[in-house]
């Protein structure tokens, strides 16, 4: 049996620190800069800031580690060098220990981070806490043919990812080409033919404008408020005491619909869902964060239950379900939700007539089933991926402290993996 470590003992960890403001552009002048994962993509992060005065860097094929507020434990791979700030943490391995490796063991260990984190309402990991993880001590050969293995299927995981940002991406650009700019009406008015559709869809929409309270909305549609067109935290019965799956806020993305860390826990006092549902985040920082998620989990007819800082909408037809959660991700309803936060410094919250208040124009119920038909197929590839990338990361997780016990031999991990990704 392998003895234990630190991973401080094999890995070289590096915690962040911010330059001062006035060294600061979003210009391009300098390096790039992280602050946190808001700039992480599914792989490599998209940097939007960039620094003349960096303090700490991250090199090429760092592992970058957010160590800060509700995203902590957030991962990315550096692709070139960064000037990181103090939200975020590179880690690197040394000692002929593959960085592949380094990543793999903290996944299997990060649960056990995060428990260990400071402070309930804004999580920190501090460097000494990462370099004092306890890992399985294996050589530099055994940790590099261990990497060899997990690497393919971190790879997949990645795919699957990025696979699902794209397919959101379709989804969020027709819902805002369709209900917002009305694309397809102004084409129809310039005597152009609709981008992107065939001639039944282009059909379907007007051909003009005409005038409402809320300026010039395409012929026919009407305008309404979020509380006409949703149910907002529709009622749900489950009785206290029944054990139903249960989602707290920590298991809610800042990008994409899919959750994670849904458990079975007994109703206690809490916001209850079911698959439709879209559940948007109604406390600082989490709001602002872009915490919102579209209910696709739950078995048929089952309900669930979570946080009671979910505020739970759910569309009213012709509107299609996914419309909830699209609306929720649209930058105009996320300004307005924000700013329609009222109470106590640190704590302030959604206000449920407020947010009722929020105009949006509503298309002909033949536009709105046809979307329905585009975005769905969409939603259900979405849901899947996720679903495959979920089991992925669980085979690495279960083989790799078996692969560095030696209780799981190479040959055997290759053909679990082969079989898990047929």
């Amino acid at each position: 049996m392998s003895s234990e470590a630190f991973l401080g003992e094999i890995a070289e960890i590096t915690m962040g620190q911010s330059p001062s403001g006035e060294n600061c552009n979003v210009v391009g002048n300098g390096l790039p800069l992280l602050n946190g994962p808001t700039e992480f993509g599914t792989k490599h992060p998209y940097p939007v800031q960039f620094t003349t005065d960096p303090k700490r860097l991250a090199y090429p094929c760092d592992l970058l580690f957010c160590v800060r507020g509700s995203t902590t434990g957030r991962m990315n791979w550096s692709d070139q060098t960064y000037a990181i700030g103090r939200g975020i943490a590179s880690i690197r391995g040394r000692n002929g220990y593959p960085n592949s490796f380094i990543r793999a063991v903290i996944e299997s260990t990060l649960d056990s981070l995060l428990v260990q984190a400071t402070g309930s309402t804004f999580p920190n990991v501090t460097g000494k806490l990462i370099a004092s993880l306890t890992i399985p001590k294996v050589t530099p050969k055994t940790a590099s043919t261990i990497a060899s293995i997990i690497e393919p299927l971190d790879d997949r995981i990645a795919l699957l990812r990025e696979t699902n940002t794209t397919l959101e991406a379709i989804a969020q650009a027709l819902f805002k080409s369709w209900f917002v700019d009305f694309d397809p009406v102004r084409a129809k008015q310039e005597g152009r033919e609709p981008e992107g559709m065939d001639a039944d869809t282009a059909a379907l929409f007007p051909d003009s404008f005409e005038q409402s309270e809320l300026g010039l909305i395409p012929k026919g549609w009407r305008c309404s408020t979020l509380a006409d067109a949703y149910e907002i935290n529709p009622s749900r019965k489950l009785r206290k005491g029944e054990t139903a799956p249960y989602l707290e806020m920590a298991g809610v993305p800042t990008s994409g619909h899919s959750v994670d860390n849904v458990v079975l826990r007994e109703m206690g006092s809490g916001s209850k869902f079911i698959n439709g549902d879209t559940l948007l985040a109604r406390i600082t920082p989490c709001l602002e964060n872009g915490k919102s998620a579209f209910v696709d989990f739950l078995e048929k007819d089952q309900i669930g239950w979570g946080s009671t800082e979910f505020v739970v909408l759910r569309p009213r037809a012709p509107l299609p379900q996914y419309h909830g959660y699209l609306l929720c991700r649209h930058p105009s309803f996320r300004t307005f939700a924000i700013q329609s936060m009222s109470g106590t410094s640190g704590r302030q919250r959604i206000q449920n007539d407020v947010i009722g208040g929020y105009s949006l124009v509503l298309p002909s119920e033949e536009v709105a089933k046809t979307f329905t038909e585009i975005v769905d197929p969409i939603q259900k590839s979405i849901a899947s991926n996720h679903k495959q990338s979920q089991t992925l990361a669980t085979l690495r997780d279960t083989i790799l402290p078996r692969l560095i016990s030696g209780q799981l031999r190479i040959p055997d991990a290759e053909t679990l993996i082969e079989e898990a990704t047929v």
